[in-house]
């Protein structure tokens, strides 16, 4: 898959990965790092241009999910989010997600129940595929466009119009492997 995929942005790290590593740190595995400033920057101007309301919940929210560099759940946020007398409602987080999944502000995980940011645009109808690591719980994130090619073909045959195009595949990236870390039911094998 990795001589197929296309990157959607980031130029890698020397260590074979060409992709936005979300779960290796701040700076992750493949390019340079997103600022939650440079996220929320990128959010005010997309809101402008659309003519829509980036309110105080959005932008903590945003921010909130842009710091951890992993996947978060909206219980979790809310967490984050909620200080000392001032609990945060995860319904509103849910709310802000809902809004912030919308306008391509952050991506849920489904097998996860759970969301990152996305500090990049997609081309339209770019259909993401997300790399899921099941030793450091790292996501990747990048499109395929030979593995859209033959989802349009398949979904042209079954006349089905998709309103989501996003592929989640689990298993162990290349900084995992690289340092010998093995996946649970993998290390018997070994």
């Amino acid at each position: 898959m990795r001589g197929h995929a296309q990157q959607e942005h980031g130029q890698g790290d020397g260590d074979g990965h060409a992709h936005d590593h979300h779960g290796h740190g701040a700076s992750g595995c493949g390019g340079p790092a997103v600022s939650v400033e440079d996220v929320i920057e990128r959010a005010e101007r997309l809101c402008q241009a659309r003519a829509l309301q980036f309110t105080r919940l959005r932008r903590d929210v945003l921010a909130a999910v842009a710091a951890e560099h992993k996947p978060l759940g909206a219980y979790d946020i809310a967490e984050r989010m909620s200080a000392p007398g001032r609990r945060v409602a995860a319904v509103s987080v849910y709310r802000a997600l809902d809004f912030l999944t919308e306008q391509g502000l952050v991506h849920r995980i489904s097998s996860r129940n759970a969301f990152v940011s996305c500090g990049h645009e997609h081309g339209a109808g770019a259909g993401l595929v997300f790399l899921i690591c099941r030793t450091c719980g790292g996501i990747d994130e990048m499109t395929a466009p030979a593995v859209e090619s033959a989802l349009d073909q398949t979904l042209a045959g079954a006349g089905f119009t998709p309103t989501s195009r996003i592929l989640e595949v689990e298993g162990e990236c290349g900084a995992c492997r690289g340092r010998g870390d093995a996946l649970p039911d993998e290390a018997g094998r070994a």
